[in-house]
């Protein structure tokens, strides 16, 4: 278990789209918004992880059409919810005073996001401690992942808050806003268009 445990840390604390994102929606729009985000986000994550236990996830994405088809989507959208939060508080003409994604924004981020199936596909496929009680087992890595999975993104949160309080000149939380973006989308590519296999 405690392989598990160690696992879960280190994937879940690497950066992906999902902490990224609360980090940038935190630095750009506040805690109000970041929280109910994080609500979205929490949401999505647990959706996937039933996905992949169930094999819904392996089902779908056994068939290469509806894989290309969803990673074209997950990249488009990833890419949109990108742009928002690195033109947040710009004067930008064809982007004014953007909404933060909320709650759906952050089930949505969940659903597409690459690096979700990859963790929770890791996850629960491997690390077995219970093999005699499998669904023991089920619900205690939940458990575990759950715990960890919102101390880290809660944290994000907190960090990206603390760079919005800090006042700083308009240019540099331009300039951090466009890097926790860019490096979304870096995150988002590296996940999606990885060798497979």
């Amino acid at each position: 278990m405690a392989s598990f445990v160690l696992a879960v840390f280190f994937l879940i604390v690497t950066p992906g789209p999902g902490a990224l994102s609360l980090a940038g929606v935190g630095s750009a729009f506040g805690y109000a918004h970041g929280v109910r985000y994080l609500a979205g986000l929490f949401v999505g994550t647990n959706l996937v992880c039933f996905a992949v236990i169930s094999g819904l996830a392996a089902l779908v994405l056994a068939e290469p059409g509806i894989r290309v088809g969803l990673t074209m989507a997950s990249v488009a959208y990833l890419l949109w919810l990108a742009s928002r939060i690195a033109f947040a508080g710009t004067r930008i003409a064809f982007i004014e005073q953007p909404s933060p994604p909320g709650i759906r924004g952050g089930i949505l981020l969940q659903a597409v996001n690459p690096k979700a199936y990859v963790v929770n596909t890791t996850l629960f496929s491997g690390f077995v401690f219970m093999a005699e009680h499998p669904l023991l087992e089920i619900g205690v890595k939940l458990l575990l992942l759950n715990v960890l999975w919102l101390s880290i993104h809660v944290a994000w949160l907190c960090a990206g808050v603390t760079i919005r309080r800090m006042r700083l000149p308009a240019k540099w939380q331009r300039g951090i806003n466009m890097g926790m973006a860019a490096a979304m989308v870096a995150v988002v590519a590296l996940a999606a268009f990885a060798p497979k296999g």
